[in-house]
């Protein structure tokens, strides 16, 4: 009895295996994971083979289960979004040991360019990573000092960074007002 319905399954598994894998491709959109869900179809029938009274239904039970599968599969995030490639992505480069330094050179030459407190402002809040009022307590000042100290450093080093990543002057003078300042003494 038990090798009769095994053949009966067999057969039908063979017969319907291509049909069962074009649904599940439309289903998945990927062959690897059609071939996947159509073995579990197939396990999923099998347990259930000796209960079905009608054979000449089977392939519309199948596509049932496997909905039912597809289904279980997003919900309990077993369904990847992943995209496989043939190749593998290109490996990142290694790393110039040089950037960091230069990178170092160039924010210290930067934090030189600022105002006492200003630095103090930006060092204090970034560097030891303190809050505004721990900073405020340090510098003697009110912490809405501290705040506008910190919005004009960030600013100041902002120009000069962007200046140096393009290899431009940061102390010359942008427009003619600014020009008009240097030129004048004590100012």
């Amino acid at each position: 009895m038990a090798e009769a319905r095994d053949d009966g399954f067999s057969r039908y598994a063979r017969q319907a295996w291509p049909a069962l894998r074009r649904t599940a491709f439309l289903l998945t959109s990927d062959w690897h994971e059609a071939e996947d869900l159509v073995q579990r179809t197939l396990i999923a029938l099998h347990r259930h083979w000796d209960r079905l009274e009608r054979h000449d239904r089977i392939s519309g039970y199948a596509r049932a289960i496997m909905i039912r599968l597809v289904y279980s599969d997003r919900r309990s995030h077993r369904w990847s979004r992943e995209v496989l490639h043939e190749l593998p992505p290109e490996p990142e480069p290694p790393a110039d040991p040089y950037t960091l330094v230069v990178d170092r050179i160039l924010l210290m030459n930067a934090l030189a360019g600022l105002g006492p407190r200003q630095r103090a402002a930006v060092v204090l809040r970034y560097w030891e990573d303190r809050s505004v009022e721990e900073t405020a307590s340090a510098m003697g000042s009110e912490g809405s000092t501290v705040r506008s100290q910190t919005v004009r450093a960030l600013a100041t080093l902002r120009t000069a960074l962007t200046a140096a990543a393009d290899g431009t002057d940061a102390a010359a003078p942008r427009n003619a007002e600014d020009a008009a300042r240097a030129a004048v003494p004590g100012r």
